[in-house]
């Protein structure tokens, strides 16, 4: 049974591993600011100072975190997890992230003779909760399916996508569909509201023909209850499709939907919500909602 270390404990990441305890694995557990990680800590899992000391203790590194630069930091900085490796282990990043990222964590830890996936997931808090996140996958096949189990204790969906960044990349198309139906939502109940139809009604019946979505189904109901907290955060929404159009501009392709969904994201943050979750965005056309 592998040792596995957690990097990460947020909003997802903690869900993700109460799954790995319940289902019986030892886990050690590092995020930057402890007392997030203390409702682990009292279940069993074992707190580690660093991520050093995380990748010396552990044979398989999931990490989750915010932002790009925070990948880096936790691979390459100071006690980082590629200053701790050991040969034959497995690191996994969970975090949306840049492709270029994924594949320079895939040769380094070859170079170390450990192997490495890129892995983002796509579910939100309630997926991570249920343990139906989709996991998009980036490496190699025999990496892959040595950790796939371990993989669908937390997945509703998995599949390997292709080689180091496949899974990044992957991700980036799954976050420009959910960039279109998230304004889609958010227009859909301003137009109901602005005829005076009854938004539960309407959310009710076109969510049972072609316009139902996962945003229409789950964020849906919480808009219509004032709910704007956090199951993902407008902030990372706009790092996510920051990162797509830079990648769509790599290879020379215009996603101009996709840019007026960041800059209502932009406008959104702007006005202060980007620590609330991406539902928010009725604000900008609700401007009393609280």
């Amino acid at each position: 049974m592998k040792t596995i270390g957690f990097i990460g404990t947020g909003v997802m990441g903690a869900s993700i591993v109460g799954h790995l305890m319940d289902a019986g694995y030892e886990v050690n557990v590092y995020n930057r600011t402890k007392h997030k990680a203390e409702p682990l800590i009292n279940r069993g899992a074992v707190w580690k100072d660093t991520p050093e000391e995380i990748a010396a203790s552990s044979e398989l590194i999931f990490t989750m975190v915010g932002f790009p630069e925070d990948v880096e930091e936790v691979y390459y900085g100071e006690n980082g997890i590629f200053d701790g490796i050991r040969p034959d282990t497995i690191v996994v990043d969970l975090t949306t992230s840049k492709p270029s990222i994924a594949q320079k964590i895939y040769e380094t830890a070859k170079q170390k003779d450990a192997a490495s996936l890129d892995a983002p997931v796509s579910g939100g808090d309630l997926g991570a909760k249920n343990g139906t996140v989709t996991t998009m996958v980036g490496g190699d096949e025999s990496v892959f399916e040595e950790v796939k189990s371990i993989f669908m204790i937390f997945s509703g969906t998995l599949e390997l996508q292709g080689p180091a960044g496949s899974g990044q990349h992957t991700k980036m198309a799954n976050q420009i569909m959910i960039a279109g139906t998230m304004t889609g939502l958010t227009e859909l109940l301003v137009y109901a509201d602005a005829a005076g139809l009854n938004k539960e009604k309407v959310l009710k019946t076109v969510g049972g023909g072609s316009a139902a979505n996962w945003s229409l189904q789950n964020y849906g109901p919480r808009i219509l209850k004032e709910d704007y907290s956090a199951g993902f955060f407008v902030k990372h929404f706009i790092k996510d499709l920051k990162i797509a159009l830079e990648e769509a501009d790599r290879m020379g392709i215009e996603l101009p939907a996709t840019k007026k969904a960041k800059a209502l994201y932009d406008q959104l943050k702007d006005d202060g919500h980007g620590d609330e979750g991406t539902q928010a965005l009725i604000r900008l056309w609700w401007k009393d909602a609280e």
